[in-house]
């Protein structure tokens, strides 16, 4: 007895020790090990549905939405988030609706060393089997222009609680080198987002000729023509004003001293205390625009790219610091959290910055990153950059005889949706415990 009693403590020192070590090392688990410390576990939460007895929070057109609303749609009551920011691009077009297709058949873009872009193919995809991107869109390639489409896209956005669609602008009469003007389509995507409870901000694009001084132009513009619509964004700053939010893409290209013309309140055409002002957003790709941001007077910065590691702004080990700065300097820190990354179907040579999906959990841990460093704003890239590989549109898997498409499988054409779901209500909760 005393031989069996001695061997069952053994036995229970052991399993005891198992356990102790096996907790020590779930707690050492970092972002990068692709595990989530602030939601729980990697499968899929089911989508909360949320109600508030008989009526439904409206959030007019005049007051700031930077929270949560629990709006009335066909799929039951649901809460889209206002701190949830998503790209979104508006380049997309089929022969049905635009007579040609856009994008969709993007060029293959060579490299900048001749001898290098010398091994790789030239030429153009040719839709609708061979499409720019390693994924293939369960709507087709689409047109941005069907009504359809735009109605599928703002039930995707809902369904993934994101409240902002930051949408891709170009001035009248400009476009990227791959698409046409589309700047006449805002307005049926202002609607359209309004029907659905979500709001819109504008991503000002790097446009040839773009200035310090074409860029007040296009705040005016874009105020008097969309400011009163009931989707136009507006953000509650932590001093209270309630102003709209602007995001200025690749804002490095112009000098800081020109920004500040603009954005500081002595500039020499400052929009600052005017009908105009807002909040400024710029990119930082590179550690030293955190200084050139400050000093041009913008309000905040944000990281844009979804290839951690492809750039000092874009990297998650480097946005506990990027916020610490931007703390100390009164400024926004808006990270930007994507679900993987791939764009060698328009850029061949670019294989070294594909960032694979793991099944979703590359997102979770851009997430969990994200959220970590307590932000006012997460941003998503993206819902629907398809050449980049950034997209949480509905994919769908796809065989031609030449390609062999990437996919959401094992999972659902829905997965990222539901993921930013989670994620959106993970960093509703998580903000309530910061605010205690």
């Amino acid at each position: 007895m005393a031989r069996l009693r001695k061997k069952a403590c053994v036995a229970l020192f052991l399993f005891t020790l198992l356990i102790f070590g096996t907790m020590m090392g779930l707690r050492t688990l970092k972002p990068t090990d692709g595990f989530s410390d602030l939601a729980p576990g990697l499968d899929l939460m089911p989508m909360v549905e949320r109600r508030v007895g008989s009526s439904h929070v409206v959030v007019s057109s005049g007051q700031p939405s930077n929270t949560k609303v629990v709006l009335s749609n066909s799929q039951g009551d649901r809460s889209i988030f206002y701190d949830v920011h998503i790209f979104y691009y508006a380049w997309y077009g089929n022969p049905q609706m635009d007579g040609k297709y856009m994008h969709w058949d993007h060029a293959l873009v060579p490299h900048w060393d001749p001898k290098i872009a010398a091994s790789y193919p030239k030429g153009r995809h040719t839709p609708p089997e061979d499409i720019g991107s390693s994924f293939y869109p369960e709507l087709g390639p689409y047109s941005s222009r069907d009504p359809e489409v735009l109605e599928s896209h703002m039930v995707q956005l809902e369904a993934a609680g994101a409240g902002v669609l930051v949408l891709s602008w170009y001035p009248p009469g400009l476009a990227d080198d791959n698409g046409e003007p589309a700047e006449d389509l805002v307005p049926t995507i202002l609607d359209a987002a309004h029907r659905h409870s979500i709001k819109v901000a504008f991503h000002i694009q790097p446009y040839k000729g773009r200035t310090d001084h074409t860029v007040h132009d296009n705040v005016k513009y874009i105020m008097d023509k969309y400011g009163k619509h009931g989707a136009f964004y507006r953000f509650k700053s932590s001093a209270g004003k309630v102003l709209p939010m602007f995001y200025i893409y690749d804002s490095y290209l112009t000098p800081p001293e020109a920004w500040a013309d603009l954005l500081n309140p002595s500039g020499s055409h400052s929009l600052r205390g005017s009908a105009y002002d807002g909040i400024f957003v710029a990119l930082i790709v590179e550690e030293r625009h955190k200084h050139d941001i400050l000093a041009g007077g913008f309000d905040g910065m944000y990281t844009y790219f979804a290839s951690n590691g492809f750039s000092f702004g874009s990297s998650h080990q480097n946005w506990k610091a990027i916020k610490g700065f931007c703390d100390g300097n009164n400024l926004l820190f808006v990270p930007s959290a994507g679900p993987g990354y791939i764009d060698t179907s328009v850029r061949p040579w670019n294989n070294h910055n594909t960032r694979n999906r793991v099944n979703g959990r590359y997102y979770e841990t851009a997430l969990q990153a994200a959220l970590s460093v307590r932000p006012e704003i997460v941003t998503i890239t993206s819902f629907n950059e398809w050449h980049e590989g950034t997209q949480i549109e509905r994919a769908v898997p796809k065989k031609t005889v030449t390609r062999l498409y990437l996919d959401y499988q094992p999972h659902q054409p829905d997965l990222y949706l539901e993921l930013t779901r989670k994620w959106a209500e993970q960093f509703s909760k998580e903000k309530e415990q910061w605010l205690m």
